[in-house]
C-alpha cells in the first residue's frame, strides 16, 4: 500500500471539488464544482471503523488525501458517486474503506442473518490484471484486523486457487471483466448478493474494449445497490454507461489547475532526436545521471521491450520487462521486483503497464516518440507525483517527426523539431545531469541491485505464453559474446537460462519473427504455439528423405 508516496496534488496548487448531479444531467454535474476541504482529518474522524483505522495505521496511514476527504463521506451513506481523478491520487481507499466498512464480516452483528452467507458483497471491476493485483492487496491490507475476505479475480491464473477462495466465502472481489464474467457463467461467482459496485479507471475499460462486459456485470447484479465509478476522463460512452446504471450520482473531482492543460509543470521534459543505432548507448549513459531513481522506459512494441531489458542487463544495468507475451508469473515477478528495489529500471509496453501505480518514479523514458498526445500524457505522468519533481526524456527517430510535431502542437510543448542528439552530444550530459566521462556500462562498484533473479517467480498454473513457461528469460543472457550490436534473435524460453540456438545469420529471420513486430497493442493476451514444421515424404517406406526441409 502506497498511501504516503502516491501522487496527490499539492495543498498550495490543487484542488478538489465536489458537486451534485443526476442521471439526466450528468454532464452539467461534470462542470458544476466547488472547492475542497483541506484533508487535515483523520480517517477515524470520518467515520472510518477503528479496526481499519489500526490496519492503516499500522501502515504509516492516517491522514487522508483530497479524493479521500471528499468521496468518504458520501461513500460511506451509500450514496452513488462520479469521481474524477487520476491513478496516483489515493482514490483507492476513498472507494475501497466505505466498501470494507459497509460489507458484513463473519464476526460482525447480522451475519447469520444474510441470505448467502459468503457470497460476494461488494464488486470491484478494474481494466488489468495488475491493478487487480494492487488495488487487492490494498484493501487486503487495510482490512487485516478487519476479518473482511478480499479475493483477487483475473485471467492469466490458473481457476482452481481462484475457483477454491471462492467457495471458502469471500466478501469483496476485486477483478477483471473477463474472468468476472466467465466465472459468473459458470455459476461460481455468486453476484446475487452484491450490494455495492465500484468500476476503478472507466475511461482505460473503454479504450480496452471492455465497456460491453462491464454492462454484463451491471446487469447482472441487483438494481438495489450503490455503484461507484471512478475515471480520469469522462469520453461520452462512459457518461452514457453512467447515465443508465446509476442513479441521482454525487460527482467528485480531485485536480491539479493544470490537469486540463499540457503536462505537470514538476516534470522536466527533454526531447531529443536520436539516431536508432545509437539509442542504447544513449539510454545507457542517460540512466547514470546523478539522482536517478526508478526508472520506467516504454516501447511501441513487445520485441523491443524484451530486446532493451536483455541488453540493458548486459550493461550491467537491474532490469526487467513486462509485456504481453510474458507470463502472468512473469509479469508480476518483474513488478514484484521493481516494487522491491531489487531492480530499478522497468522496461514496459503501453498496454502492459495500464494502471501500474509504483511510487517514486524519478525518470520516464519514450524509447520512440508515442503514438498521440494522450500516450504521451499518460506515460510522463508516472514521474512527478507527491510533490516530488520528475524527469521526462523521450527520444524520436527521424521518421517519427512529423508525428511528434502534432504531438508537441496539441500539447504547446514549444519543441516541434527535436535537436538531434548523440550519446556523446554534450547537451545531454548537461542536460540530464550525467557525470563527466560516463560511458555505457554501468560501473561494477555502481551495480547494488539484486536483479530480476532474485525475485521469485511464482507458478500460477495459468496457460504459458510465448515467453515460456515463467518468462523469465527477459532480462537476462545466457553466455557466449555477440556481434550483431546487441540485437537477440534467439527464441525467448522460461525456465533457468535461455535455450539459443546458433545465431540467426543477418537478415534471416527465425519463425518466431515471421509474424510481425507484435505491436505491443495487438494480442496483449494471446497465446501463441510455433508451428510445427511439415516432413516432407518421398515414395517408399517414407523413411527416406523425412526430415528435408529442417
Amino acid at each position: 500500500m502506497s498511501q504516503n508516496t502516491a501522487e496527490h496534488p499539492s495543498p498550495e496548487g490543487s484542488a478538489a471539488e465536489a458537486a451534485p448531479s443526476t442521471d439526466a444531467s450528468i454532464e452539467q454535474a461534470l462542470t458544476d464544482t466547488t472547492p475542497a476541504p483541506e484533508p487535515e482529518k483523520t480517517f477515524a474522524d470520518f467515520g472510518v471503523r477503528r479496526d481499519i483505522c489500526e490496519a492503516l495505521a499500522a501502515e504509516g496511514i492516517t491522514h487522508p488525501f483530497p479524493i479521500q476527504s471528499l468521496t468518504l463521506p458520501v461513500a460511506l451513506s451509500g450514496q452513488d458517486i462520479i469521481g474524477q481523478a487520476k491513478t496516483g491520487t489515493g482514490k483507492t481507499l476513498g472507494f475501497g474503506l466505505p466498501v470494507l466498512q459497509r460489507v458484513v464480516g463473519r464476526d460482525d452483528a447480522g451475519w447469520d442473518k444474510l441470505t448467502s452467507p459468503g457470497a460476494p458483497q461488494a464488486l470491484i471491476v478494474v481494466p488489468t490484471r495488475e491493478l487487480a493485483v494492487q488495488v487487492g492487496s490494498d484493501l487486503t491490507a487495510a482490512a487485516r484486523t478487519r476479518n473482511a475476505r478480499v479475493a483477487t479475480i483475473y485471467g492469466g491464473r490458473a481457476y482452481e486457487p481462484q475457483i477454491e477462495e471462492l467457495e471458502r466465502g469471500v466478501e469483496v472481489v476485486v477483478g477483471t471483466p473477463g474472468r468476472l464474467i466467465d466465472l459468473h457463467r459458470q455459476k461460481i461467482l455468486n453476484l446475487s448478493q452484491v450490494h455495492a459496485v465500484v468500476l476503478d479507471e472507466a475511461d482505460e475499460m473503454l479504450d480496452l474494449g471492455f465497456l460491453p462486459d462491464v454492462e454484463r456485470i451491471l446487469s447482472a447484479v441487483p438494481d438495489k445497490r450503490q455503484t461507484m465509478l471512478f475515471s480520469a476522463t469522462m469520453p461520452g460512452p462512459v457518461i452514457g454507461m453512467a447515465r443508465r446504471y446509476m442513479s441521482h450520482p454525487m460527482h467528485i473531482r480531485a485536480s491539479s489547475p493544470d490537469d486540463e492543460g499540457a503536462t505537470k509543470k514538476d516534470i522536466t521534459q527533454v526531447i531529443y532526436r536520436a539516431h536508432p543505432m545509437d539509442k542504447d548507448e544513449l539510454i545507457a549513459r542517460a540512466l547514470q545521471a546523478e539522482g536517478r531513481g526508478r526508472t520506467i522506459i516504454f516501447t511501441r512494441t513487445k520485441r523491443a521491450a524484451d530486446r532493451l531489458a536483455r541488453e540493458l542487463v548486459d550493461r550491467g544495468f537491474a532490469a526487467g520487462a513486462i509485456h504481453g507475451d510474458l507470463s502472468q508469473g512473469a509479469r508480476e515477478q518483474a513488478l514484484r521486483a521493481f516494487r522491491n528495489d531489487k531492480v530499478d529500471i522497468l522496461v514496459a509496453t503501453d498496454v502492459a503497464a495500464r494502471g501500474i501505480d509504483v511510487t517514486d518514479v524519478t525518470h520516464v523514458v519514450n524509447f520512440q516518440a508515442p503514438e498521440d498526445e494522450k500516450t504521451y500524457l499518460h506515460r510522463i505522468g508516472r514521474t512527478g507525483r507527491a510533490g516530488k519533481r520528475g524527469t521526462a526524456i523521450t527520444l524520436v527517430d527521424w521518421e517519427d517527426v512529423p508525428r511528434w510535431s502534432l504531438i508537441d502542437k496539441a500539447l504547446d510543448l514549444g519543441v516541434p523539431e527535436p535537436v538531434e542528439t548523440y550519446s556523446s552530444s554534450p547537451h545531454l550530459y548537461a542536460d540530464l545531469g550525467i557525470p563527466k566521462g560516463t560511458k555505457g556500462r554501468l560501473p561494477k562498484d555502481k551495480r547494488t541491485h539484486a536483479g530480476l533473479e532474485a525475485e521469485r517467480l511464482e507458478d500460477l498454473g495459468g496457460p504459458e505464453s510465448r515467453s515460456g513457461k515463467g518468462g523469465s528469460s527477459r532480462g537476462r543472457r545466457s553466455g557466449g559474446s555477440r556481434s550483431d550490436g546487441g540485437r537477440s534473435h534467439g527464441p525467448r524460453s522460461g525456465g533457468s537460462g535461455r535455450s539459443r540456438r546458433s545465431e540467426d545469420r543477418p537478415g534471416r529471420q527465425s519463425r518466431e519473427q515471421r509474424g510481425g513486430d507484435n505491436t505491443a497493442g495487438s494480442g496483449e493476451s494471446g497465446e501463441g504455439r510455433p508451428r510445427r514444421r511439415r516432413r516432407r515424404r518421398t515414395g517408399g517406406s517414407g523413411s527416406a528423405g523425412s526430415a528435408q526441409g529442417a
